[in-house]
């Protein structure tokens, strides 16, 4: 390793940042003695980073995440350039998070395109592909026709006819279909009276004709050298598989579909990822560490949890740990019931008996021998 191998720091940082170092010093092209001025700085930076033995991380990041938070807005602000659509921001999006909520408020999408179809005109072609159609919006006029138990259809596009048929049959595979100029008639069999027929509509007005399930916006917009589609609405495994689309850069701001599409480990980089940018666009610097200890939590055990009463909260080993958290009673009597018993092996449960806590110096006991 060249000049950074020479110094004597190699058995007191790790590989990892040693080969940083080594790819800096490359690209600078470093003198020794700007090399050791730098790995001197880098090493300060790592030994104030790193944390002793006994020390509560938890509850350091705990505190070093919900300060800040106390200064975030509940407000939201508008998507820009889809008239007004309000994206979830601030500590309301903070909160979804890390409760690891099923579908966020505003699902959302950034969509990078592969080098050969990186400019405006694919971005524009493929946005207005994607975005879901459905029935409602490719008809001008619905209406129905009693005396012959239908549903009338009055098609924008008549090109679009054939479309329309084929997506409300696959759902409707009884109805018979008639065409007539600009007009779809969708007749039912058997007699229908007028609040069946309605029904019969509304689901027909459903019927998706075109796009992607759950896309429901797309703005294409220039990032640099890359021409970028922001979604509202998402459908990953979708979009993925779509040959225009970079599906190393895509993302999601859904945490379980990303979980479900590409594995934990890029659940974990989301949650990360999701609560730095929603911290900083507040202005607020929370060290990356307190979050990456929080998104290992919320997915160690190989899915996302919460951090709860349902999470991880509430699959605390201390019974009088998970009492003073949330439902009291409850925990109570359901350890009373299996027989649990409580180690004492945490924080809280030592705090709330008055006992030394297991951290610190109180991780370890001192023998002492006196002489007769």
């Amino acid at each position: 390793m060249s000049e950074v191998s020479q110094t004597n720091y190699s058995d007191e940082l790790p590989k990892k940042v040693l080969g940083e170092i080594e790819k800096v010093v490359k690209e600078k092209r470093l003198g020794k003695s700007q090399v050791d001025k730098l790995t001197e700085e880098v090493k300060r930076r790592y030994f104030v980073s790193r944390f002793e033995p006994g020390d509560v991380i938890g509850i350091i990041a705990a505190q070093s995440i919900s300060e800040p938070a106390t200064q975030m807005t509940m407000r939201t602000y508008h998507f820009a350039g889809t008239a007004g659509i309000k994206v979830t921001y601030g500590l309301p999006r903070l909160i979804e998070i890390f409760d690891a909520k099923k579908g966020p408020e505003t699902p959302m999408m950034t969509i990078y395109l592969k080098r050969q179809f990186n400019n405006a005109d694919y971005a524009k072609k493929l946005a207005e592909e994607i975005v879901e159609k459905s029935v409602a919006n490719v008809v001008k006029n619905v209406s129905l026709n009693l005396n012959e138990n239908a549903i009338e259809l009055d098609v924008t596009d008549k090109r679009r006819s054939s479309a329309i048929i084929k997506a409300v049959k696959e759902v409707f595979p009884e109805l018979k279909v008639k065409e007539k100029e600009d007009k779809i008639i969708f007749i039912t069999k058997d007699l229908q009276d007028i609040k069946e027929l309605q029904k019969i509509k509304e689901k027909i007005l459903k019927i998706q004709v075109s796009g992607t399930k759950s896309i429901t916006n797309a703005v294409v917009r220039r990032e640099g050298e890359d021409w970028i589609i922001n979604t509202i609405g998402s459908n990953l495994e979708k979009v993925l598989s779509m040959n225009e689309v970079d599906s190393s850069k895509s993302i999601t701001n859904n945490i379980h579909e990303t979980a479900q599409v590409l594995g934990v480990e890029a659940a974990r980089n989301l949650v990360i990822k999701e609560a730095l940018k929603t911290m900083q666009e507040q202005g607020l610097d929370v060290d990356v560490r307190h979050v990456m200890l929080v998104g290992d939590i919320m997915t160690f055990k190989g899915d996302v949890t919460s951090i709860g009463r349902y999470g991880v909260a509430g699959a605390k080993t201390s019974i009088l740990a998970r009492a003073a958290f949330e439902e009291t009673i409850k925990h109570l009597v359901r350890a009373s019931i299996r027989n649990e018993v409580d180690y004492f092996k945490g924080i809280f449960e030592n705090v709330m008996i008055g006992q030394v806590i297991p951290s610190g110096t109180g991780m370890f006991d001192l023998i002492a021998k006196f002489e007769e």
